[in-house]
This record gives structure tokens, C-alpha cells and sequence, in this order.
């Protein structure tokens, strides 16, 4: 338990309440409303295995990286107390898993799946080659609103593509902001992101224009899918907690960076759900 534990704290485990109100809310619209027990299970199993499997792979691609950057070298895979071993073996437990969730799901899910495994095994490399690095990591989120829909209904449908489109640019956006706190260590180690290649304005600048575009794929995604007017009001909340983020965060005081990116996107994606559940369940709107 005590090793598990670790693990869990490895990979950030709480950080999957990041990821899964997308998920959840391409599967109310793809269900028109509250999906059957079973599917729900299913669905989420597949996605938080999928985030252990590329939370662990990134750790133990990154190790030695971690290793020397100040910030990173008290993680428990740099300091020991969970062994590389240890890390692949619960990696291929959540594999495990994984797959037996995605069987349970859809049949186009039963080939598709190589296509997520392979996103999030490739992304912790992206970082070495190109300061692209932060839309590899969006291209994960853009993947799970249209696999979820896929994988409720065996179709594809635009407001699944809106809701990717929106969670691509929402993490790429945080995670820009993310690599403020490492550019001197990432120049030294020839790391590329935004923040290291082009500077501190030029990545305030560009995370505000993606967080912007957040926002309008929202609004088409709650156009699309029949979303009403709370769902606007949830759209207008989440861009208020985007704007206040980006207020923190200023050229000259980087100080606030764990709050933006642990609180603020914590709140961002919850609030979001739980307007999209009230529209589309208690206060469905015509």
C-alpha cells in the first residue's frame, strides 16, 4: 500500500480531475443526458489508466532531467523511494486495464486504442526536438472528447470535436505557462518550450490567445450539442477563472505559477462540468 501510495503521488494522480470533466461532458451530450452506470464505469477506468500509463512513462522518461532541475529533484522516482521497476510494473498493470476497459466500450475503440497509447508514449519527447512540445501535450486532451463520444456511441459527432478542440488549447495554454518556472534550467539543458525558445512575454501572449480560443470552442461546442443557457453561464465562468489566471501571472512576478496552474485549472474544469451536468440533467433548458 505504502509503494502504491508513492506511485500514485508519482504520477500526480489528483491531476486527473483535470482531464476527465471533458470526458464526462462529451458523454452527456453523446447520451443526451446521464449515461447507464455501466458505461460510465467503463469510460472511466479507460481514462484515468490512460493518464497513469502516460503520467508514468513521462517520469521515466524524464528522469535525469528531473534529476538535475531543483524543482523536480525531490520526486520519488529521483530520490528512490519507488524504483524504475516498480514504476514499470504498475504501468503495465494500468495497461492491463486499460485494455480490458476499452474492450468493454465501442468496437471502433478496439482499433483505435494504439492511436491514445501512442500519443502519450511519444509525448514526453517532444520536449527534446521542438518547442511544439506544449501542442503535443494538447493533442493528448484534443483526442478525448471525440474518443469518448466513439466509444459511448461508435460515431463521431462536431460537438465532440469542439470539446477536444477546447481541452487541446486549455492544456496547452496552462502548460505554457507550466514551463515558466524551468526556463533557465531547460536552456541549460537544451530543452525547447515556448518560455525557453522565445521568452517570457512572447509565452503570456500566446497562452492568452489559446485560453481565447478556448472559450469559442466551448461556445460551439454548447451551440452544437444542444447545450442551453447554462451551460453559456458555466462557458462565461470559466472564462472569467481563464482571464483571472492570466492576471497572476505577469512578466515581472512568476510567484504565482503553482497557484494558476494547480487551483485555477482545478476550478476551471470542474465548474465547467457541473454547469454542463445542471444544464443537461436538472435545468435542461428546450
Amino acid at each position: 500500500m505504502r509503494k502504491l501510495l508513492t506511485f500514485l503521488e508519482t504520477i500526480r494522480f489528483e491531476h486527473t480531475i483535470f482531464a476527465l470533466p471533458f470526458a464526462y461532458m462529451s458523454l452527456l451530450l453523446a447520451m443526451d443526458g446521464l449515461p447507464p452506470a455501466g458505461l460510465f464505469g467503463w469510460i472511466t477506468l479507460a481514462m484515468v489508466s490512460a493518464r497513469t500509463i502516460g503520467m508514468a512513462v513521462n517520469r521515466l522518461v524524464d528522469v535525469e532531467i528531473d534529476r538535475r532541475n531543483p524543482r523536480t529533484s525531490t520526486r520519488p522516482l529521483v530520490t528512490g523511494r519507488i524504483t524504475t521497476r516498480e514504476v514499470i510494473l504498475y504501468t503495465l498493470l494500468a495497461g492491463i486495464l486499460f485494455l480490458v476497459s476499452v474492450y468493454h466500450l465501442a468496437p471502433l475503440t478496439h482499433f483505435l486504442w494504439p492511436v491514445v497509447l501512442a500519443a502519450l508514449i511519444c509525448y514526453p519527447y517532444a520536449k527534446r526536438f521542438t518547442w511544439l512540445t506544449h501542442f503535443a501535450l494538447g493533442a493528448v486532451y484534443l483526442m478525448i472528447p471525440p474518443a469518448v463520444w466513439i466509444a459511448a456511441t461508435n460515431t463521431l459527432a462536431p460537438p465532440a470535436v469542439f470539446l477536444g478542440l477546447a481541452a487541446a488549447t486549455w492544456v496547452a495554454g496552462f502548460d505554457i505557462l507550466y514551463a515558466l518556472q524551468d526556463v533557465e534550467v531547460d536552456r541549460k539543458e537544451g530543452i525547447h518550450s515556448i518560455p525557453a525558445d522565445f521568452g517570457v512575454p512572447v509565452s503570456l501572449v500566446v497562452a492568452r490567445w489559446l485560453h481565447a480560443i478556448t472559450v469559442f470552442a466551448l461556445f460551439l461546442a454548447g451551440r452544437s450539442g444542444g447545450f442551453g443557457s447554462f451551460y453559456l453561464l458555466g462557458v462565461g465562468v470559466t472564462a472569467a477563472l481563464l482571464a483571472y489566471e492570466h492576471a497572476i501571472v505577469r512578466p515581472d512576478d512568476l510567484s504565482r505559477i503553482h497557484t494558476s496552474f494547480f487551483t485555477m485549472n482545478g476550478l476551471v474544469s470542474v465548474a465547467l462540468f457541473l454547469f454542463a451536468l445542471l444544464d443537461r440533467t436538472v435545468l435542461r433548458s428546450p
